[in-house]
């Protein structure tokens, strides 16, 4: 699946955009606006980079902070290391275990993406913001010659930006 995606600062250009690709007869079920009035992005199914990555640290956390407690756990017990004399052997290994799960979280939360939350990424949510900011964007899926179609009908409405994707899977 092929998307062309334009993004419009006012309504009346969005709607001019639409109108035009209703005359050039491309399908009526291949374009939406997306924007205040309109579809939302979640309407869409435009995802949420944010809650995917959390959803993937989460998956991440749920084997490597064990696994960091037992590492941390087991690796006390072969060196024998005494860092807290006042909490005895078994004190010191369990602190070990809570260090190596602390690693373990650490982990999920930068592998899993938790770096992209913090800093944003990806065109999803630049297009969830531009949204957020009042714009309109137009929206075409299908083959790539419907693209290729719409693409000049949305150039002459002069979008702020214009990206074209394909979907794979």
């Amino acid at each position: 699946m092929n998307y062309l995606v334009a993004v419009f600062d006012t309504r009346i250009k969005a709607e001019e955009t639409y109108i035009a690709l209703e005359k050039a007869e491309v399908p009526k079920d291949s374009f939406d606006i997306l924007g205040n009035g309109f579809k939302s992005a979640d309407d869409y199914g435009l995802i949420d980079p944010a809650d995917q990555a959390w959803k993937q640290i989460r998956l991440m956390m749920l084997w490597l902070v064990p696994f960091g407690f037992a590492a941390g756990f087991v690796f006390n017990l072969i060196t024998g290391l005494d860092t807290f004399a006042w909490t005895g052997r078994l004190g010191n290994q369990l602190i070990g275990g809570l260090l190596g799960a602390g690693s373990g979280a650490m982990g999920a939360f930068f592998i899993g993406g938790g770096v992209g939350i913090a800093i944003g990424s990806g065109d999803a949510l630049s297009y969830r913001n531009r949204l957020n900011d009042g714009k309109f964007l137009v929206v075409v899926r299908g083959s790539e010659g419907l693209v290729r179609q719409a693409t000049p009908i949305m150039r002459q409405f002069r979008p702020e930006n214009i990206q074209g994707y394909t979907a794979k899977g």
